[in-house]
């Protein structure tokens, strides 16, 4: 059984068709991507996944459960976390305030080891601890907003556009740490419109057009694919 189970949703804004019938799955220990251009519907359907948009029709199920009406804090206590786009981060508060913000799911006894496991993976946040997230960096605020979605030790990490507006080394090093939390065990799922990056990270992928999947298969697979190298890769 698929980790996360997404049947055939159909995701309105008003009047406007988003998401016209997407399906895809993520089994447990994979990396799966879905790239497309700006406004192919990326962020509208993770933002369903997570509980912030529901679908007209279809169904998001996460191990075995169907999330249809739970609220996104009860998503993220059943193992879901995601990483919006553009971090959102809490500005005011420190780097150490918003890792707290991120296990408000957890037990307290969970907070001081889930921390000093984010400051493992990013130790540039723990010589900032102290310091007010507004003032940080933009590679600084991505793995701070990375770093608090996993203080829920979620089953599945959402990503959304991690590498929007990062220059390109810090682009590698988001991408580095993608890699790690895979390795170490995490599940991923993947927006991203840096296709190239996203697809060699990716056991699989999903190619997303105005709504709809236009194209799937593996991460070499699509970056191999003509229609992909024409349309996202500059081929």
């Amino acid at each position: 059984m698929a980790l996360l189970q997404v049947d055939n949703i159909h995701v309105y804004y008003g009047s406007i068709h988003a998401v016209k019938g997407v399906s895809f799955e993520v089994n447990e220990g994979e990396i799966v991507t879905l790239i497309g251009a700006n406004g192919a519907g990326k962020s509208t359907v993770l933002n369903t996944v997570s509980g912030l948009l529901h679908p007209r029709s279809g169904s998001v199920c996460f191990e075995g459960k169907n999330l249809h009406g739970v609220p996104p804090h009860k998503v993220v206590e059943h193992g879901l976390a995601q990483v919006p786009e553009g971090r959102r981060i809490f500005l005011q508060m420190t780097v150490e305030e918003n890792l707290e913000m991120g296990a408000f799911t957890q037990p307290g006894s969970t907070i001081a080891p889930g921390i000093a496991d984010v400051y493992r993976r990013f130790p540039r946040l723990e010589e900032r601890r102290r310091q007010i997230a507004g003032t940080l960096s933009g590679g600084e605020q991505q793995m701070l907003a990375m770093g608090r979605a996993l203080m829920s030790r979620p089953k599945l990490l959402m990503l959304d556009e991690p590498s929007m507006g990062l220059a390109p080394i810090l682009v590698e090093q988001i991408f580095d740490i993608i890699k790690e939390l895979h390795a170490a065990g995490t599940t991923i799922l993947l927006v991203e419109q840096n296709a190239r990056a996203a697809l060699n990270v990716a056991d699989r992928a999903y190619v997303l057009e105005t709504g709809k999947i236009s194209l799937t298969g593996t991460g070499a697979e699509l970056m191999a694919s003509d229609q992909v190298q024409k349309a996202y890769l500059g081929g």
